[in-house]
Order: structure tokens, then C-alpha cells, then sequence
């Protein structure tokens, strides 16, 4: 792959089928002349969420025929050896507490190096010179593969690495869970909003069925308490407008 060879126009989504995924997904649409999206399957207590993923794109391809038109294939990637090496409350039934080393015990040490490692890999035999992904340092549960420094330096590495010219985005970097709302809202309207409402996944428990008014989840977990009261600010934001 040479640098000249990668599409300025192609973007990689990585999209779990979660909230802030898919308002990235909606921004790259709003952004991108061909879009890609691609799952991972680490075996994440969690995994109810890959399905989600099918009714989200369906649904963003029939809110603008624009969007439609640019939505590309999707993808999804098997990553069995992350989950058996990870011993996280993510991928084994534990309990979510905080750790000895001042982490979350959701935290899977190394995944979005890992999956933008694979998504950098993909990108490249898929003609897309940019990736996109849904991290962020502001209301987040303290991960350090979330944070700017950790982007920007694996962004370096890997174009050293492969000998090219792919650009990482964080749309979400600097923003919190009611300002993603927001942004979802000024993307697609409310009828994006209430899509996102209902079709993605956050809760680490994987619990669905249950529709509160900010989303399915068990309403209990880090996830789950972090999507709630971005939810309650948007919509507290959005009344005081």
C-alpha cells in the first residue's frame, strides 16, 4: 500500500453499536463519501451490543438518503485472544469495583490500542485513510487508551509502522455524554437522537429489554450511569434552550 493510495474521501468507523459509536458513525456520514464500519467480538461480557450494531446502520442509511448512499460494508473481527488474556470485569463474570491500580476492573488493558491496530490494518486493505473512533477524556471511566496523548502517539506509530498516512479521529474527545447527545441532535435531528436512544448498547451487563428514558441498560453500572446522567443534562440543556 503506497501513501498516494489511500482515499482521502474513505473513512473506517469502530463501532460497538454503543452511543457514542454511533454518533460517530453519523458524523463520518455527515463528513465522508464512503463509509466502513467495524465491530469487534473479544468476548465482552457485553456482546448483545454487536447486534445492535445492524438496526443502527439500517436505521441512520433510511434517515438521510445522503447517508445511505455512503454507507459502505461492515465489518466485525474476532479478537478471542484479547478476552482470554483479559482479566477484566468485562470479560469474565466479576464484580465492577475499583481496582488496586486506581482503574475500573471494566478496564481491558490494551483494547483500543489493539483495535485501532486491527482497524489500521483493515483501513489499509480497504482503501480508507481515515479511522474514526468513539474515545474520550471527559466523561469517561478513566481508561488511559482513551485519552488524546495515547491517540495522537498511536496515530505516529502506526503510520511509521505501515508506511502511510492514516488520520485517527476523535470527534468525542473533549466532550461530555449531554454534548453527545447534542451533537447526535445537530448531525440528524431528534429523529437520530431517539434512534441512538433506542437501538444502542452501553451497559456492561448487558442488560436490554428494560427501556428507560435514556436508553436499555441495567441502569447500575459505570456505563449505564454515565449515559443516564448525559441524558438528564441533555435533556435539562435542551428545556432551558
Amino acid at each position: 500500500m503506497t501513501l498516494s493510495a489511500l482515499s482521502p474521501d474513505t473513512a473506517l468507523v469502530v463501532f460497538s453499536g454503543g452511543q457514542d459509536s454511533a454518533t460517530c458513525l453519523a458524523w463520518a456520514l455527515s463528513r465522508f463519501a464512503h463509509v466502513e464500519t467495524l465491530g469487534f467480538d473479544y468476548g465482552q461480557r457485553h456482546s448483545i451490543e454487536l447486534s445492535c450494531r445492524e438496526s443502527l446502520r439500517d436505521g441512520m442509511a433510511r434517515l438521510d438518503p445522503a447517508w445511505g448512499a455512503r454507507l459502505g460494508p461492515d465489518h466485525t473481527l474476532s479478537l478471542d485472544a484479547l478476552g482470554a488474556v483479559s482479566d477484566t470485569a468485562l470479560t469474565r463474570e466479576a464484580e465492577i469495583t475499583m481496582g488496586e491500580n486506581g482503574l475500573p476492573t471494566t478496564f481491558v488493558p490494551g483494547r483500543n490500542l489493539i483495535f485501532l491496530t486491527f482497524a489500521a490494518a483493515l483501513a489499509a486493505r480497504r482503501n480508507a485513510r481515515h479511522i474514526i473512533t468513539g474515545v474520550c477524556e471527559t466523561d469517561y471511566s478513566g481508561y488511559p487508551d482513551c485519552r488524546d496523548d495515547t491517540i495522537k502517539s498511536l496515530q505516529v506509530t502506526l503510520n511509521l509502522g505501515m508506511a502511510s498516512r492514516l488520520v485517527l479521529h476523535t470527534p468525542l474527545m473533549w466532550i461530555d455524554k449531554a454534548r453527545t447527545w447534542q451533537m447526535a441532535r445537530d448531525l440528524g435531528g431528534d429523529d437520530l437522537v431517539n434512534l441512538i436512544n433506542r437501538e444502542s448498547h452501553s451497559c456492561y451487563l448487558g442488560t436490554r429489554g428494560v427501556m428507560h428514558p435514556w436508553g436499555h441498560g441495567c441502569g447500575t453500572c459505570p456505563a449505564c450511569q454515565l449515559r443516564r446522567a448525559g441524558w438528564e443534562r441533555f435533556q435539562s440543556l435542551s428545556s432551558d434552550a
